[in-house]
């Protein structure tokens, strides 16, 4: 049972934080397009590294899953920090820029 629930809990912090990767690819392809970009495309620039870690710390803890109980355990905290702090990331990269207010 709770390998079910490490599994969930680790596929839901992969999808959180490749949601942040998206996101961020988005806003760069867009600052790209657009004249006067640059600053979009620096703060982006500055964003990859939280990103990617909270992919590869979610991705991480989805293969721990494989393990025993105590991997398990261990998958849930990593899973579940990881995608938290991906998405307090992606809210505060879209409330920086939201369209429309």
């Amino acid at each position: 049972m709770i390998n079910l629930i490490a599994v969930v809990i680790a596929i839901a912090g992969v999808l959180a934080a490749l949601g942040h990767l998206g996101y961020l690819a988005m806003l760069n392809n867009a600052a790209g397009k657009r004249a006067g970009g640059t600053p979009i495309a620096q703060y982006v620039k500055s964003r990859w590294p939280i990103a990617a870690g909270t992919t590869a710390a979610s991705l991480f803890a989805w293969l721990l899953t494989s393990g025993g109980t105590t991997l398990d355990i261990i998958a849930i905290l990593l899973a579940a920090g990881s995608g938290i702090t991906a998405t307090k990331a992606l809210q505060s990269t879209q409330q920086k820029y939201r369209s429309g207010n």
